[in-house]
């Protein structure tokens, strides 16, 4: 497919455009969308998702109050094992290897409480290596029933609940 402008380069762009419920597509060269104006993605002044998420979450924001507080220069969080900073990090979206979980940690948290509201898993667990944690869940749950049954005076209910949640927890320390 050609350009839709000059028809002479092969199209590389391919825009779709929604105004007012009315749907275009553009299939245009990479020299007719400079002229145009519109973004050319891995360049410079392309539009980035992680430019957008890193906008709209802040990152800088998070977790400086401290030192915006105390007007005290802070050092650049960095990771030891890849040398990337926590500015780099929001910046590109992505960490540099698994040892950046442990070095943001205390900026992580802020930041998933923002995005997913918690900072406890509450999706899906596997079968084969959840174990652990479906026994959590399993007594919060037993808990909460205790409770209820303890407010209701129902109490040889409220001992077997009790008893289910000590071999649980005996189990978790086995695992």
């Amino acid at each position: 497919m050609y350009c839709q402008e000059c028809g002479k380069k092969p199209a590389t762009l391919h825009f779709t455009k929604i105004l007012n419920g009315e749907k275009t597509e553009f299939h245009i060269c990479e020299s007719c969308a400079r002229e145009r104006g519109e973004s050319i993605p891995g360049s410079p002044n392309s539009f980035s998702i992680h430019s957008l998420l890193s906008g709209l979450l802040d990152f800088n924001a998070i977790g400086n109050s401290a030192s915006a507080l105390n007007n005290a220069p802070q050092q650049p969080v960095r990771c030891e094992e890849c040398g990337l900073t926590y500015t780099q990090f929001s910046k590109i979206g992505r960490f540099g290897c698994s040892s950046c979980y442990q070095a943001f940690e205390g900026r992580l948290d802020p930041l998933l409480k923002r995005v997913h509201s918690s900072t406890m898993h509450s999706g899906k667990i596997p079968k084969r290596s959840g174990g652990r944690i479906q026994c959590r869940r399993e007594i919060e749950r037993l808990r909460r029933d205790l409770h209820t049954h303890i407010e209701q005076e129902e109490f040889e209910s409220a001992a077997k609940l009790r008893d289910e949640i000590r071999e649980l927890e005996r189990k978790i320390a086995e695992l």
